[in-house]
């Protein structure tokens, strides 16, 4: 039977599986957190709040689906020697994880699973490439992490270009982030909570690198470009605003205009007629008009509406002073069928008018 070794316990290995352990780096181990450090060169700064870290923990103590990147300590003292007292005696240093390490710590858990690689510390270049990438790629930084990190990366690989070509993005991507260090640390905290947009940031840390501007003018200039996005909000709801009304369809209006001297005449379904002769009324209508099955239109107005305060309220009156109006009206509001009968009409009484008396 093959002597009892810690990786059994860890893949859940029975005692006759033999355990190889084929090279020095890519292994993976069960480290506990006392023999572990995080590297003192991650960009990060914001793990989150102590609960969500002890969550984390928890989650980490019921299955940690990916190990964490780590170099020994002697591969990563070779690059950082002055690091020594800040990694402690540990036995390995952490490449990316520190969020995992910290809920593990904060929520009482005794080790963290690694890939141990020394490759990784291959030279500062590698190393720092490998703690940046990840964060970068799922934006984990924050815009400030985010922007430190880019610099440090830029202090190793020489160049904006070099960075930009490495992670194949264009030269103005690397420029961007590495304006946010120019802010004050009082900026850089409006930046952190979203208080001021990226965009605005990245103007004001131009202008800060550009004109050495210390605190005091950065955020009098913050105080400024606020009043003018404020004003330029307003402006342009305003005009939003006009442009939503001016498109709305405009309702056409049924009352008589005024001095008309219009008197008795009836509501909009209403016939025109005049009280001081109806028989001259009656006459005016086509004489066909029966025949052609129009349908008689009532000459009396319906009873007026009562309105909530119990007074009375007139009906609108159809304007037959206005023959524009009238046929507006009749357009959008009268059916099909009853429109194409009503054109019937008035086109035979027009033609009948038109024909000279024999």
């Amino acid at each position: 039977m093959a002597k009892h070794d810690e990786f059994d316990d860890f893949f859940g290995d029975d005692d006759d599986t033999p355990v190889v352990d084929t090279r020095a780096d890519g292994r993976l181990l069960r480290v506990p957190l006392g023999r572990l450090a995080p590297n003192g060169v991650n960009p990060r700064t914001d793990f989150g709040t102590e609960g969500e870290l002890i969550d984390l923990g928890k989650s980490l103590r019921r299955r940690q689906i990916q190990a964490c990147p780590a170099v020994s300590r002697s591969a990563y003292l070779k690059l950082w020697p002055d690091h020594a007292k800040q990694i402690g005696d540990v036995d390995y240093v952490l490449v990316t994880g520190e969020r995992r390490y910290r809920g593990a710590k904060a929520a009482g858990n005794p080790t963290l699973n690694c890939v141990v690689d020394d490759g990784l510390a291959k030279d500062r270049k590698t190393f720092m490439e490998a703690v940046v990438s990840e964060n970068v790629d799922r934006q984990n930084f924050n815009p400030v992490e985010e922007a430190y990190a880019v610099q440090a990366l830029v202090a190793e690989f020489g160049s904006n270009r070099a960075v930009a070509q490495h992670f194949e993005r264009v030269d103005g991507w690397v420029t961007q982030r590495i304006l946010l260090t120019h802010l004050a640390p009082e900026v850089q905290d409006l930046v952190r909570k979203k208080t001021m947009p990226l965009d605005a940031a990245r103007s004001l840390g131009k202008l800060a690198r550009d004109n050495e501007w210390d605190r005091t003018e950065q955020l009098a200039w913050w105080q400024d470009e606020q009043k003018q996005r404020a004003a330029a909000s307003a402006e342009r709801a305003a005009a939003k605003k006009v442009a939503k009304k001016a498109a709305a369809p405009k309702r056409l209006t049924a009352e008589s205009p005024a001095g008309s001297g219009q008197q008795g005449g009836d509501p909009f379904y209403g016939r025109k007629t005049d009280p001081a002769d109806p028989a001259a009324a009656e006459q005016e209508a086509p004489a066909d008009a029966a025949q052609e099955g129009a349908p008689a239109v009532p000459g009396q107005a319906s009873p007026p509406e009562v309105t909530a305060g119990g007074g009375s309220q007139q009906p609108k009156r159809f304007p037959y002073e206005d023959g524009v109006d009238a046929a507006q009206h009749l357009i959008h509001k009268m059916p099909t069928d009853e429109f194409n009968k009503m054109l019937d009409l008035l086109n035979k009484h027009r033609e009948r008018q038109a024909v000279p008396a024999g």
